[in-house]
């Protein structure tokens, strides 16, 4: 449609040659190229729609509904309801086909009850990372191929680029260029076959330069807030969503002195690096002895290392860091403070059949070793270090000591500003 313009409008064509040009370049890549957008309600997915079918390719919006529990969401947090009526309404707008898929099966088994489980060993899983891996680009990408999409499209900031390797294409997951956006963290357990098929439009833009487009175009997203919370769902009352499952218990919560004894134990004579590394990376073993009962709480695997929140503990100097939890005795250990000891932890360690990457033709062997940027958490800047392959798996030593390393978590690691591999942290 668009080409047809360009060559009927009554003006010279050397006037519109560059956009002539950059259409025609585009139109090429994209004729009759399908693609799926997951809709989610948002200003960002809105206008990753719009991009799209701007450029030539035909849009179908699909937007997902992930829960039916309303009773652990806050309602005035972005309710499931309202932006799937926001999402109808942009595609409505933007004249493209929209449609409601339930997930929530999926998402019970595949997210819910994996946090479930987690929470209950005491480690702190990231569903978001989960939501992208097993649902979007597992679930809902089959469903968008089923209805002949060569793409699905999300509204994420980070972009995809492809290079050749031994004449074969390599896709790579680049940070976003908007530095204060960038997602590329929440995608880092992506396999090659899922980011062939996947599309990133906002990845070149900032954030008010995706609200300005918005705008523009009159979008009922265009000043709408980011949503919060677990993926698709919205923000919920995390106590009372694990409290489905996962009973309160009373235990007891204790704060370790900064100057404990077990701070300053000396590093062992170490036999090699593994040993080494393996030391650097343990948790410490704290024991009811080491500190003073200072609350209680009403269950350790409600908690996770770094919290501050939620302790109801007063009386302190400084405010009080959860810096472990025991889910075999039901007990929290708190220290004073966003630098105590308890905290830091220059190494980690990622099992080796949770070591994943993406750019499988960097994977490290055994022995081998690779400098890198890495965060363990979304929003961290990214931190020196270096990756240490050994057959049992991968330890992530920093050049500077890390806060609340949390077992569960991904780390993620990448070389400039590719993201090539992570881990859940064990």
């Amino acid at each position: 449609m668009a080409y047809r313009q360009i060559g009927s409008r009554n003006h010279k064509r050397e006037n519109y040659l560059p956009n002539y040009s950059y259409f025609c370049a585009i139109f090429k890549q994209s004729i009759m190229k399908r693609v799926v957008v997951g809709l989610s309600g948002g200003v960002d997915s809105s206008v990753a729609a719009y991009l799209l079918q701007q450029q030539g390719y035909e849009v179908i919006g699909l937007f997902m509904k992930n829960w039916h529990d309303d009773s652990v969401t806050i309602s005035n947090e972005c309710p499931w309801l309202e932006d799937s009526n926001d999402a109808l309404l942009v595609a409505e707008k933007l004249g493209i086909p929209f449609q409601t898929v339930d997930l929530s099966e999926q998402y019970k088994e595949k997210i819910v009850d994996y946090m479930f489980s987690e929470y209950e060993k005491g480690r702190t899983p990231n569903p978001d990372v989960l939501c992208n891996r097993e649902i979007k680009f597992d679930v809902f990408m089959k469903i968008a191929l089923s209805l002949g999409a060569d793409y699905v499209a999300t509204g994420h900031y980070c972009r995809k680029g492809e290079i050749e390797v031994d004449g074969n294409p390599v896709y790579q997951l680049l940070a976003g260029v908007d530095n204060n956006k960038d997602q590329s963290y929440f995608l880092c357990q992506l396999s090659q076959e899922q980011l062939a098929k996947a599309l990133f439009p906002i990845g070149e833009l900032t954030k008010p330069e995706v609200r300005e487009i918005a705008a523009q175009m009159e979008l009922v997203t265009a000043d709408k807030k980011d949503s919060q919370g677990l993926c698709f769902i919205g923000k919920v009352r995390l106590p009372e969503f694990l409290q489905q499952k996962l009973q309160p218990k009373d235990g007891l919560i204790f704060e370790v002195d900064a100057n404990q004894k077990i701070y300053s134990t000396p590093k062992p004579e170490a036999a090699s690096l593994q040993e080494e590394l393996a030391f650097e990376a343990a948790p410490i073993n704290y024991k009811p002895e080491m500190g003073k009962v200072v609350g209680k709480h009403q269950g350790a695997h409600y908690f996770t290392t770094g919290q501050r929140k939620g302790l109801n503990v007063g009386g302190t100097a400084e405010a009080l860091f959860v810096i472990a939890t025991d889910v075999t005795t039901n007990t929290i250990y708190t220290g004073q403070g966003s630098h105590h000891p308890g905290l830091f932890k220059k190494a980690l360690f990622v099992n080796q059949p949770e070591v994943h990457w993406i750019r499988q033709d960097l994977a490290l062997k055994s022995g081998e070793t690779m400098k890198v940027k890495a965060r363990i958490r979304y929003r961290q800047e990214l931190q020196q270090a270096v990756l240490h392959q050994f057959d049992n798996g991968l330890y992530v030593s920093f050049n500077e000591a890390q806060s609340a390393i949390t077992e569960g978590q991904f780390v993620a690691w990448y070389l400039e500003n590719e993201l090539v591999g992570s881990g859940v942290i064990s």
